[in-house]
């Protein structure tokens, strides 16, 4: 979950070879360079170019957010929110979270949102999460689309509306979120378009975590739908064994 970076920014800059972008960026990151520091601390958390190292990815975080980074703030808080690096959390995750949100990025404005939701770290707030999810789908960001498009489906907050449910979900889905694509699947489907459904179930596949994919293609062995139940779990793996 990083920002589109500005041609003044580091990630604008970098080199595409692995190694050489790690050490270009701890140079810069060495340097005092905040969106550096972000950005040498997700390549840290995730291995990429350097040795895996949690614990080192979080105090890069820290130095970025100390300086008013905002992804850097953000990511400080998905490391207390998921035990990256530190232990889990989910209060100061919260308050990581709201003041990122607060200050305009949409990933931290998602993340409060869901800790909303869930009543981890805060009190429970389904009508506030509905708030941030909105402010977020504003911004344009598709995991948001997806979950205002389930407070419609589920009638959380709001009255219950499929159809705008709908429209939410296909503009996750066109954003590029894999559980969007697959409720994008499910509404196609429901409409009698079963053929254009098994396409976004694939593209799903594509970017999905191992987990979601076995839960989705349970989902589609016990589905109504006989497209889905005798091609929907070949159509979600064969998009996973393409990533």
């Amino acid at each position: 979950m990083s920002a589109i970076p500005s041609p003044a920014d580091p990630a604008a800059r970098i080199p595409e070879q692995p190694g050489a972008r790690a050490a270009f960026l701890r140079a810069l990151a060495e340097g005092g360079e905040a969106a550096a520091q972000a950005l040498f601390g997700q390549l840290l958390l995730d291995g990429n170019g350097v040795g895996q190292d949690a614990a080192r990815g979080f105090v890069w975080f820290n130095r970025a957010a100390a300086q008013g980074h905002l992804m850097g703030l953000n990511m400080v808080g998905r490391c207390y929110d998921l035990g990256w690096g530190v232990a889990i959390d989910k209060e100061r995750a919260a308050t990581c979270y709201r003041i990122a949100a607060e200050q305009g990025l949409d990933w931290a404005m998602y993340n409060y949102a869901t800790l909303l939701a869930l009543g981890q770290g805060v009190e429970e707030d389904k009508a506030a999460a509905l708030s941030w999810f909105l402010k977020a789908a504003g911004l344009g960001n598709a995991k948001a689309l997806n979950f205002v498009g389930s407070f419609h489906e589920d009638g959380w907050v709001v009255a219950r509306d499929v159809a705008k449910a709908a429209r939410y979900y296909a503009r996750a889905a066109e954003g590029g979120d894999f559980r969007g694509m697959f409720n994008h699947a499910r509404m196609l489907a429901d409409h009698g378009r079963a053929e254009e459904a098994l396409g976004w179930i694939e593209r799903a596949g594509e970017s999905a975590t191992p987990a979601f994919v076995a839960k989705a293609a349970a989902f589609l062995d016990a589905s109504p739908v006989p497209a889905f139940r005798s091609r929907g779990r070949t159509a979600i793996e064969r998009g996973a064994d393409r990533c």
